[in-house]
Protein backbone atom coordinates (compact mmCIF):
# COMPACT_ATOMS: atom_id res chain seq x y z
CA UNK A 1 0.00 0.00 0.00
CA UNK A 2 1.13 3.15 -0.95
CA UNK A 3 2.72 5.84 1.93
CA UNK A 4 -0.42 8.12 2.74
CA UNK A 5 2.27 10.56 4.12
CA UNK A 6 4.24 10.51 1.12
CA UNK A 7 3.27 13.54 -1.51
CA UNK A 8 2.47 11.93 -4.85
CA UNK A 9 4.13 12.74 -8.01
CA UNK A 10 3.50 13.22 -11.51
CA UNK A 11 3.25 10.36 -13.99
CA UNK A 12 5.87 10.55 -16.52
CA UNK A 13 2.35 10.65 -18.77
CA UNK A 14 0.96 13.54 -16.76
CA UNK A 15 3.88 15.86 -16.25
CA UNK A 16 4.68 16.51 -19.80
CA UNK A 17 1.27 16.86 -20.73
CA UNK A 18 1.22 19.55 -18.19
CA UNK A 19 4.35 21.39 -18.93
CA UNK A 20 3.50 21.60 -23.24
CA UNK A 21 -0.23 23.48 -21.89
CA UNK A 22 1.84 25.75 -20.13
CA UNK A 23 4.75 26.39 -22.21
CA UNK A 24 1.70 26.87 -25.06
CA UNK A 25 -0.02 29.35 -23.10
CA UNK A 26 2.82 31.37 -21.92
CA UNK A 27 3.78 31.64 -25.92
CA UNK A 28 0.39 32.29 -26.75
CA UNK A 29 -0.16 35.41 -24.40
CA UNK A 30 3.08 36.54 -25.70
CA UNK A 31 2.01 36.76 -29.14
CA UNK A 32 -1.10 38.17 -28.02
CA UNK A 33 0.20 40.98 -26.10
CA UNK A 34 3.28 41.65 -27.56
CA UNK A 35 2.73 41.13 -31.35
CA UNK A 36 4.18 38.86 -33.92
CA UNK A 37 7.58 36.98 -32.96
CA UNK A 38 10.03 34.68 -34.04
CA UNK A 39 10.88 31.46 -32.34
CA UNK A 40 14.64 33.16 -31.50
CA UNK A 41 12.49 35.91 -29.85
CA UNK A 42 10.23 34.15 -28.33
CA UNK A 43 12.97 31.38 -26.89
CA UNK A 44 14.69 35.16 -25.59
CA UNK A 45 11.83 36.28 -23.92
CA UNK A 46 10.57 33.03 -22.26
CA UNK A 47 13.97 31.17 -21.25
CA UNK A 48 12.59 28.21 -22.77
CA UNK A 49 14.48 25.90 -25.08
CA UNK A 50 14.14 26.58 -29.00
CA UNK A 51 12.79 22.86 -29.65
CA UNK A 52 10.67 23.47 -26.71
CA UNK A 53 9.27 26.54 -28.75
CA UNK A 54 9.10 24.85 -31.51
CA UNK A 55 7.01 21.90 -30.21
CA UNK A 56 4.90 24.60 -28.54
CA UNK A 57 4.29 26.16 -31.96
CA UNK A 58 3.67 23.45 -33.47
CA UNK A 59 0.71 22.42 -31.49
CA UNK A 60 -0.78 26.00 -31.48
CA UNK A 61 -0.63 25.87 -34.97
CA UNK A 62 -2.24 23.05 -35.81
CA UNK A 63 -4.99 23.80 -32.98
CA UNK A 64 -5.07 27.41 -35.44
CA UNK A 65 -4.52 29.64 -32.58
CA UNK A 66 -1.08 30.81 -33.95
CA UNK A 67 -0.40 31.36 -37.80
CA UNK A 68 2.94 31.78 -39.38
CA UNK A 69 2.67 35.65 -40.80
CA UNK A 70 5.75 35.70 -43.10
CA UNK A 71 9.50 36.15 -42.80
CA UNK A 72 11.42 38.43 -40.57
CA UNK A 73 12.90 40.52 -43.28
CA UNK A 74 14.94 42.99 -41.35
CA UNK A 75 16.78 39.81 -39.56
CA UNK A 76 20.30 39.02 -40.30
CA UNK A 77 21.79 35.88 -41.60
CA UNK A 78 19.14 32.98 -42.09
CA UNK A 79 15.64 35.02 -42.09
CA UNK A 80 13.43 33.36 -39.32
CA UNK A 81 9.80 32.88 -39.86
CA UNK A 82 7.53 35.65 -37.45
CA UNK A 83 3.82 34.04 -36.17
CA UNK A 84 1.12 35.48 -34.68
CA UNK A 85 -1.81 34.89 -32.50
CA UNK A 86 -4.72 33.83 -34.79
CA UNK A 87 -7.16 36.57 -34.72
CA UNK A 88 -9.81 34.56 -36.69
CA UNK A 89 -9.63 31.77 -34.36
CA UNK A 90 -13.07 33.17 -32.64
CA UNK A 91 -15.07 36.24 -32.48
CA UNK A 92 -16.60 38.87 -29.30
CA UNK A 93 -19.65 40.71 -29.45
CA UNK A 94 -19.89 43.97 -27.22
CA UNK A 95 -23.69 45.07 -26.53
CA UNK A 96 -24.18 48.72 -25.20
CA UNK A 97 -27.98 48.86 -23.50
CA UNK A 98 -28.77 52.26 -22.88
CA UNK A 99 -32.10 54.80 -22.28
CA UNK A 100 -32.17 56.17 -26.49
CA UNK A 101 -29.76 53.73 -28.01
CA UNK A 102 -28.83 50.35 -28.37
CA UNK A 103 -25.17 49.66 -29.89
CA UNK A 104 -23.51 46.50 -30.80
CA UNK A 105 -19.84 45.66 -32.15
CA UNK A 106 -18.52 43.02 -33.25
CA UNK A 107 -14.46 41.98 -33.62
CA UNK A 108 -12.54 39.30 -34.22
CA UNK A 109 -9.93 38.38 -31.48
CA UNK A 110 -7.62 41.20 -32.21
CA UNK A 111 -10.52 43.74 -32.28
CA UNK A 112 -10.55 44.10 -35.54
CA UNK A 113 -14.18 45.35 -36.87
CA UNK A 114 -16.20 42.47 -38.41
CA UNK A 115 -19.94 44.87 -38.22
CA UNK A 116 -21.51 47.74 -36.10
CA UNK A 117 -24.85 48.07 -35.50
CA UNK A 118 -26.37 51.53 -33.82
CA UNK A 119 -30.31 51.54 -33.02
CA UNK A 120 -32.90 53.15 -31.18
CA UNK A 121 -34.04 51.48 -27.81
CA UNK A 122 -37.94 51.28 -28.31
CA UNK A 123 -38.47 48.63 -25.56
CA UNK A 124 -41.05 49.11 -22.67
CA UNK A 125 -40.38 46.85 -20.42
CA UNK A 126 -37.76 43.86 -19.76
CA UNK A 127 -38.91 40.94 -22.43
CA UNK A 128 -39.36 43.57 -24.94
CA UNK A 129 -35.44 44.72 -24.52
CA UNK A 130 -33.95 41.39 -24.09
CA UNK A 131 -35.86 40.56 -27.60
CA UNK A 132 -34.52 43.90 -28.89
CA UNK A 133 -30.93 42.62 -27.80
CA UNK A 134 -31.80 39.20 -29.04
CA UNK A 135 -32.60 40.65 -32.24
CA UNK A 136 -29.21 42.90 -32.48
CA UNK A 137 -26.57 40.35 -31.64
CA UNK A 138 -28.56 37.95 -34.53
CA UNK A 139 -27.93 41.09 -36.72
CA UNK A 140 -24.82 42.04 -35.95
CA UNK A 141 -23.48 38.45 -36.07
CA UNK A 142 -25.01 38.29 -39.52
CA UNK A 143 -23.75 41.20 -41.04
CA UNK A 144 -20.24 40.07 -39.86
CA UNK A 145 -20.71 36.62 -41.52
CA UNK A 146 -20.23 34.92 -38.24
CA UNK A 147 -21.83 31.25 -37.62
CA UNK A 148 -22.86 30.64 -34.28
CA UNK A 149 -19.73 28.45 -33.34
CA UNK A 150 -17.24 31.53 -33.87
CA UNK A 151 -18.98 34.02 -31.44
CA UNK A 152 -16.75 33.19 -28.21
CA UNK A 153 -18.26 35.57 -25.80
CA UNK A 154 -20.72 38.52 -25.53
CA UNK A 155 -20.62 41.34 -23.46
CA UNK A 156 -23.29 42.87 -22.26
CA UNK A 157 -23.12 46.64 -20.54
CA UNK A 158 -26.10 48.26 -18.86
CA UNK A 159 -26.71 50.30 -16.27
CA UNK A 160 -27.25 48.75 -12.52
CA UNK A 161 -25.41 46.23 -11.05
CA UNK A 162 -26.04 42.51 -10.97
CA UNK A 163 -25.95 40.95 -7.62
CA UNK A 164 -23.51 37.98 -6.51
CA UNK A 165 -26.47 35.21 -6.69
CA UNK A 166 -26.89 36.55 -10.35
CA UNK A 167 -30.56 36.89 -9.36
CA UNK A 168 -31.36 40.69 -9.56
CA UNK A 169 -29.83 44.11 -11.23
CA UNK A 170 -29.60 47.01 -8.72
CA UNK A 171 -29.27 50.60 -9.52
CA UNK A 172 -31.02 50.66 -12.90
CA UNK A 173 -33.32 53.06 -12.91
CA UNK A 174 -33.75 54.47 -16.20
CA UNK A 175 -33.81 51.66 -18.00
CA UNK A 176 -38.06 50.25 -18.25
CA UNK A 177 -38.93 47.37 -15.89
CA UNK A 178 -35.20 46.38 -15.75
CA UNK A 179 -35.33 45.63 -11.97
CA UNK A 180 -37.24 42.38 -12.39
CA UNK A 181 -35.23 39.16 -11.44
CA UNK A 182 -33.01 36.76 -13.98
CA UNK A 183 -31.96 39.46 -16.35
CA UNK A 184 -28.46 37.57 -17.47
CA UNK A 185 -30.20 34.43 -17.09
CA UNK A 186 -33.06 35.79 -19.97
CA UNK A 187 -30.26 36.82 -21.81
CA UNK A 188 -28.15 33.55 -21.88
CA UNK A 189 -31.35 31.39 -22.95
CA UNK A 190 -31.78 33.61 -25.68
CA UNK A 191 -28.33 33.89 -26.95
CA UNK A 192 -26.32 31.30 -25.53
CA UNK A 193 -24.50 30.51 -22.56
CA UNK A 194 -21.07 32.64 -22.89
CA UNK A 195 -23.00 35.61 -22.21
CA UNK A 196 -21.42 38.02 -18.87
CA UNK A 197 -23.09 41.47 -17.77
CA UNK A 198 -21.08 44.40 -16.94
CA UNK A 199 -21.97 47.86 -15.63
CA UNK A 200 -21.64 50.26 -18.32
CA UNK A 201 -19.35 52.94 -16.87
CA UNK A 202 -16.96 50.08 -16.13
CA UNK A 203 -16.85 49.15 -19.80
CA UNK A 204 -16.43 52.73 -20.50
CA UNK A 205 -12.99 52.75 -18.09
CA UNK A 206 -12.32 49.53 -19.62
CA UNK A 207 -12.37 51.17 -23.14
CA UNK A 208 -10.63 53.87 -22.81
CA UNK A 209 -8.27 52.36 -20.42
CA UNK A 210 -7.38 50.04 -23.23
CA UNK A 211 -8.05 51.85 -26.68
CA UNK A 212 -8.52 55.70 -25.82
CA UNK A 213 -7.57 58.41 -23.41
CA UNK A 214 -6.63 56.89 -20.36
CA UNK A 215 -3.96 54.29 -22.08
CA UNK A 216 -1.18 55.63 -20.08
CA UNK A 217 -2.88 56.60 -16.52
CA UNK A 218 -3.29 54.42 -13.96
CA UNK A 219 -4.95 54.74 -11.40
CA UNK A 220 -7.23 55.79 -13.93
CA UNK A 221 -11.34 57.00 -13.28
CA UNK A 222 -14.28 57.31 -15.65
CA UNK A 223 -17.02 60.09 -15.60
CA UNK A 224 -19.46 59.46 -17.51
CA UNK A 225 -22.53 61.95 -17.70
CA UNK A 226 -25.53 61.66 -19.45
CA UNK A 227 -28.79 60.18 -19.14
CA UNK A 228 -27.53 58.73 -15.82
CA UNK A 229 -24.30 59.37 -14.02
CA UNK A 230 -21.77 56.81 -12.86
CA UNK A 231 -17.54 56.45 -12.28
CA UNK A 232 -15.72 53.44 -13.62
CA UNK A 233 -12.48 52.37 -11.90
CA UNK A 234 -9.37 51.47 -13.27
CA UNK A 235 -6.58 50.19 -10.70
CA UNK A 236 -3.16 48.68 -11.17
CA UNK A 237 -4.31 47.33 -14.47
CA UNK A 238 -7.94 46.20 -13.46
CA UNK A 239 -11.24 47.10 -12.51
CA UNK A 240 -12.38 47.85 -9.43
CA UNK A 241 -16.00 47.24 -8.42
CA UNK A 242 -16.13 46.83 -5.01
CA UNK A 243 -17.35 44.44 -2.46
CA UNK A 244 -20.92 44.34 -3.38
CA UNK A 245 -19.77 45.48 -7.13
CA UNK A 246 -21.23 48.98 -6.52
CA UNK A 247 -18.43 50.95 -6.46
CA UNK A 248 -18.95 54.40 -8.98
CA UNK A 249 -22.61 54.59 -8.12
CA UNK A 250 -21.59 58.56 -7.77
CA UNK A 251 -25.41 58.78 -8.52
CA UNK A 252 -26.10 58.40 -5.07
CA UNK A 253 -23.42 60.44 -3.63
CA UNK A 254 -25.32 63.64 -1.15
CA UNK A 255 -25.09 66.23 -3.69
CA UNK A 256 -27.08 68.67 -5.42
CA UNK A 257 -30.84 69.40 -4.74
CA UNK A 258 -32.79 66.93 -2.68
CA UNK A 259 -35.93 67.80 -5.01
CA UNK A 260 -36.96 65.03 -7.03
CA UNK A 261 -36.90 66.27 -10.96
CA UNK A 262 -38.49 62.93 -11.73
CA UNK A 263 -41.52 60.91 -10.26
CA UNK A 264 -39.97 57.79 -10.07
CA UNK A 265 -39.92 54.15 -8.54
CA UNK A 266 -36.95 53.49 -8.12
CA UNK A 267 -35.79 56.90 -7.77
CA UNK A 268 -33.09 58.42 -8.69
CA UNK A 269 -29.91 59.11 -6.88
CA UNK A 270 -29.85 62.23 -5.64
CA UNK A 271 -26.42 63.82 -7.76
CA UNK A 272 -28.40 62.15 -10.73
CA UNK A 273 -31.44 64.35 -9.89
CA UNK A 274 -29.21 67.11 -10.60
CA UNK A 275 -26.66 66.52 -13.14
CA UNK A 276 -28.34 64.23 -15.97
CA UNK A 277 -29.33 64.88 -19.00
CA UNK A 278 -32.73 65.68 -17.69
CA UNK A 279 -32.04 67.69 -15.21
CA UNK A 280 -30.24 70.02 -17.59
CA UNK A 281 -33.09 70.48 -19.13
CA UNK A 282 -35.28 71.36 -16.22
CA UNK A 283 -33.07 73.84 -14.81
CA UNK A 284 -32.96 75.10 -18.65
CA UNK A 285 -36.43 75.06 -18.44
CA UNK A 286 -36.80 77.04 -14.97
CA UNK A 287 -34.33 79.81 -16.27
CA UNK A 288 -36.90 80.48 -19.39
CA UNK A 289 -35.55 78.56 -22.32
CA UNK A 290 -38.60 77.08 -24.22
CA UNK A 291 -39.12 74.80 -27.22
CA UNK A 292 -38.11 71.07 -27.48
CA UNK A 293 -35.13 71.07 -25.59
CA UNK A 294 -32.48 68.59 -24.54
CA UNK A 295 -28.90 68.67 -23.00
CA UNK A 296 -27.46 68.80 -26.37
CA UNK A 297 -29.52 72.02 -27.71
CA UNK A 298 -28.78 73.96 -24.07
CA UNK A 299 -25.12 73.08 -24.73
CA UNK A 300 -25.34 74.46 -28.38
CA UNK A 301 -26.72 77.63 -26.86
CA UNK A 302 -24.25 78.78 -24.59
CA UNK A 303 -22.14 78.01 -27.15
CA UNK A 304 -23.73 81.21 -28.89
CA UNK A 305 -23.42 82.92 -26.18
CA UNK A 306 -27.43 82.67 -24.82
CA UNK A 307 -27.41 83.92 -21.52
CA UNK A 308 -30.24 81.50 -19.70
CA UNK A 309 -28.29 78.38 -21.34
CA UNK A 310 -24.42 79.81 -20.04
CA UNK A 311 -25.91 80.21 -16.73
CA UNK A 312 -27.62 75.91 -16.58
CA UNK A 313 -23.77 74.97 -17.90
CA UNK A 314 -22.48 77.50 -14.90
CA UNK A 315 -24.94 75.68 -12.57
CA UNK A 316 -24.05 71.86 -14.06
CA UNK A 317 -19.83 72.81 -13.91
CA UNK A 318 -20.02 73.55 -10.05
CA UNK A 319 -22.01 70.37 -9.17
CA UNK A 320 -19.24 68.55 -11.52
CA UNK A 321 -16.56 70.12 -9.44
CA UNK A 322 -18.08 68.55 -6.52
CA UNK A 323 -18.33 65.17 -8.02
CA UNK A 324 -14.22 65.60 -9.02
CA UNK A 325 -13.38 66.75 -5.95
CA UNK A 326 -15.15 63.64 -4.28
CA UNK A 327 -13.35 61.45 -6.27
CA UNK A 328 -9.82 62.66 -6.02
CA UNK A 329 -10.37 62.66 -2.10
CA UNK A 330 -11.29 59.67 -2.11
CA UNK A 331 -8.98 57.69 -5.30
CA UNK A 332 -6.62 60.81 -6.17
CA UNK A 333 -6.43 58.92 -9.94
CA UNK A 334 -3.96 60.17 -12.16
CA UNK A 335 -6.49 61.40 -14.28
CA UNK A 336 -10.05 61.10 -14.82
CA UNK A 337 -11.64 60.97 -18.11
CA UNK A 338 -15.17 62.56 -18.94
CA UNK A 339 -17.52 61.05 -21.06
CA UNK A 340 -21.44 60.74 -22.16
CA UNK A 341 -23.62 63.14 -23.79
CA UNK A 342 -23.34 65.86 -21.42
CA UNK A 343 -19.38 65.00 -20.40
CA UNK A 344 -18.44 65.61 -24.26
CA UNK A 345 -18.70 69.35 -23.64
CA UNK A 346 -15.63 69.05 -21.19
CA UNK A 347 -14.65 72.42 -23.57
CA UNK A 348 -17.63 74.44 -22.01
CA UNK A 349 -17.35 72.72 -18.20
CA UNK A 350 -13.69 72.52 -17.68
CA UNK A 351 -13.01 76.12 -17.15
CA UNK A 352 -15.76 76.69 -14.54
CA UNK A 353 -15.51 73.58 -12.68
CA UNK A 354 -11.55 74.74 -11.97
CA UNK A 355 -12.62 77.63 -10.68
CA UNK A 356 -15.22 75.84 -8.33
CA UNK A 357 -12.41 73.36 -7.91
CA UNK A 358 -9.75 76.22 -6.41
CA UNK A 359 -12.84 77.20 -3.64
CA UNK A 360 -13.18 73.50 -2.80
CA UNK A 361 -10.11 71.92 -2.55
CA UNK A 362 -6.21 72.09 -3.27
CA UNK A 363 -6.61 69.04 -5.28
CA UNK A 364 -5.73 70.03 -9.35
CA UNK A 365 -7.05 66.45 -10.78
CA UNK A 366 -6.14 66.01 -14.37
CA UNK A 367 -9.24 66.15 -16.84
CA UNK A 368 -9.75 64.49 -20.35
CA UNK A 369 -12.55 64.11 -22.74
CA UNK A 370 -12.71 61.24 -23.75
CA UNK A 371 -11.69 59.55 -27.04
CA UNK A 372 -14.04 56.70 -27.87
CA UNK A 373 -17.03 58.91 -27.38
CA UNK A 374 -20.53 57.13 -28.26
CA UNK A 375 -18.46 53.70 -28.38
CA UNK A 376 -17.00 53.46 -24.85
CA UNK A 377 -19.03 51.28 -23.21
CA UNK A 378 -19.30 48.47 -26.52
CA UNK A 379 -15.35 48.71 -26.69
CA UNK A 380 -14.95 48.25 -23.37
CA UNK A 381 -17.14 45.39 -23.87
CA UNK A 382 -14.66 44.24 -26.77
CA UNK A 383 -11.65 44.46 -24.53
CA UNK A 384 -13.43 42.58 -21.67
CA UNK A 385 -14.54 39.95 -24.39
CA UNK A 386 -11.05 39.12 -25.73
CA UNK A 387 -9.73 38.60 -22.88
CA UNK A 388 -12.88 35.99 -21.95
CA UNK A 389 -12.40 34.09 -25.38
CA UNK A 390 -8.70 33.89 -25.24
CA UNK A 391 -9.25 31.49 -22.49
CA UNK A 392 -11.74 29.92 -23.26
CA UNK A 393 -10.71 29.10 -26.64
CA UNK A 394 -7.55 28.22 -25.40
CA UNK A 395 -9.01 25.47 -22.93
CA UNK A 396 -11.39 24.04 -25.55
CA UNK A 397 -8.63 23.34 -28.43
CA UNK A 398 -6.36 22.25 -26.28
CA UNK A 399 -8.85 19.94 -24.60
CA UNK A 400 -9.81 18.71 -27.70
CA UNK A 401 -5.95 18.65 -29.16
CA UNK A 402 -4.38 14.28 -29.32
CA UNK A 403 -1.69 14.80 -26.81
CA UNK A 404 1.78 13.06 -28.29
CA UNK A 405 3.71 10.75 -26.29
CA UNK A 406 6.36 12.42 -24.30
CA UNK A 407 8.89 9.74 -22.82
CA UNK A 408 11.17 10.35 -20.23
CA UNK A 409 11.40 13.26 -17.43
CA UNK A 410 11.05 16.68 -18.43
CA UNK A 411 14.28 19.14 -18.81
CA UNK A 412 14.24 22.17 -16.58
CA UNK A 413 14.07 24.49 -19.86
CA UNK A 414 10.48 23.02 -20.13
CA UNK A 415 9.03 24.47 -17.36
CA UNK A 416 6.78 27.56 -18.12
CA UNK A 417 7.24 30.74 -16.36
CA UNK A 418 4.39 32.74 -15.96
CA UNK A 419 3.69 35.93 -17.63
CA UNK A 420 3.66 39.47 -15.64
CA UNK A 421 0.29 40.39 -15.02
CA UNK A 422 -1.09 43.30 -17.11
Amino acid sequence: MADARRPSKLTPAVAPSLLREMNQRLLLDLLFTGGPATRPQLAKATGLSQPTVISALSDLERQQLVIPRGLATSAPGRTPMLYEFNPAAGAVIGVDVGRQWLRLLVTDLAGTRLSQVNVRNRASNRDSLVGAITGLVARGSTEAGLSPELTTHTVIGSPGVIKDDRSKLLYAVNLPDWHRSDVQAALQERIGPDVSFENDANLAALGEYTYGAGQAADPFAYLTIGTGVGVGLVIDGHLYRGFTGSAGEVAYLPIGQETVLRKQRPAPGMLEQSVSADAIVERARAAGMTGSLTAEKVFRAARRGDRAAAEVVAHEAQLLARVVASISALLDPELIVVGGGVGQNLDLLQPLMMEELARLTLMRPALAVGDLRQDAVVMGAIAMGIEQAREAIFAARHARAPVPAQPGPARPDQVSRSPAPR
